[in-house]
């Protein structure tokens, strides 16, 4: 059975449910935000974040109303965050499609992203739970805080890995650990079981980006993006981080330096993608996304019902297997 059935199976009847909930809050009288809203609608994913919310929950049992609107919260914000940094990065394209901004414009992609926003906090607040609402709130100052961390860095000359995974823990794997923080906290778990899913998605969460990093040193059309482009963008991830900190030369380090300077050639960037993988960046990286994976699955294997482990299982699995 593939993955993704596997990870909704537990959950089918439950998703019908959700989806109605999100549709639902997405309705809207205004033409043009209707008309930005149904694009970005038909271009919703496998829905992964809401249906970890989802998995989470029904660890304990039914589904209760306050889950629901915990999934929506969750969607809602990660469909925000990447409109608003599609405006940011004055990127084109996601994931193969036009983004918002390209098929709009800044200024309606910054109001939409505010739009949704709002909404999710909406969701929050009718879950009647005060605990999510903070966790939630508190989520949002954790992403903003990893952009501009990741700005920030992009002018700092020292190629570190802790900064590298304090950037990718808040700007990524903050918001899978509280997909799961919120599934377990809308179903009454205790504090200790509530950590235990947080952190299970915070490190899926850290597989997940580690990925999409390994994803720029290939050629994928299918991404939406050319080989490089975090390089062409200032951003060294873990690859590069590796490769040049423990085999740098002097040339690597100046490929570094025009990289964060916003100078580099696309020579120079699949010059420095080759230096990369032949000192060993990329199966370095696997190899730190195989840990997190595996302590992932530990984590998994801990819920009783044996549906919703298999599925916290395969969806590990599916994050660390995908090819775009």
């Amino acid at each position: 059975m593939e993955k993704i059935a596997v990870i909704r199976r537990p959950i089918e009847k439950e998703m019908t449910t959700f989806r109605e909930v999100f549709d639902a809050s997405l309705e809207t009288s205004n033409p043009l935000l209707k008309e930005v809203l149904a694009y970005i609608r038909q271009r919703n994913g496998k829905m992964m974040r809401p249906m970890l919310t989802m998995l989470v929950a029904k660890a304990f049992g039914e589904l209760s109303s306050g889950a629901y609107h915990a999934a929506a919260t969750m969607e809602m914000l990660h469909t925000a965050s990447l409109v608003h940094d599609d405006v940011v990065d004055e990127s084109d394209e996601r994931r193969g499609q036009p983004s918002v901004n390209s098929a709009f414009n800044n200024k309606i992609s910054v109001l939409v992203g505010d739009y949704l926003l709002s909404t999710a906090l909406h969701h929050a607040s009718l879950t009647r739970n005060p605990d999510i609402v903070i966790a939630v709130s508190c989520l949002g100052q954790e992403l903003s805080e990893g952009e501009i961390l990741q700005l920030s860095n992009i002018s700092n000359a020292e190629l570190s890995e802790t900064t590298y995974y304090e950037i990718i823990r808040k700007k990524t794997a903050a918001l899978f650990a509280t997909c799961a923080q919120l599934g377990a906290m809308s179903s009454g778990a205790s504090a200790e079981q509530v950590e235990t899913f947080r952190l299970y998605g915070e490190k899926v969460g850290i597989c997940f980006q580690i990925k999409d990093d390994i994803f720029d040193y290939f050629d994928s059309p299918e991404l939406g993006k050319p080989t490089g482009n975090d390089m062409l963008e200032g951003k060294l991830t873990l690859p590069a981080i590796h490769a040049v900190n423990t085999h740098g030369d002097d040339r690597a380090r100046t490929l570094v330096q025009r990289v964060k300077e916003g100078r580099v050639s696309t020579a120079e960037v699949s010059e420095l993608i080759a230096f990369t993988k032949e000192h060993g960046g990329i199966t370095y990286a696997e190899q730190a996304m195989q840990r997190h994976y595996e302590e992932a699955l530990a984590l998994a294997r801990t819920v009783g019902d044996a549906d919703v482990r298999a599925a916290l299982e395969a969806y590990a699995t599916y994050v660390v297997d995908r090819t775009k």
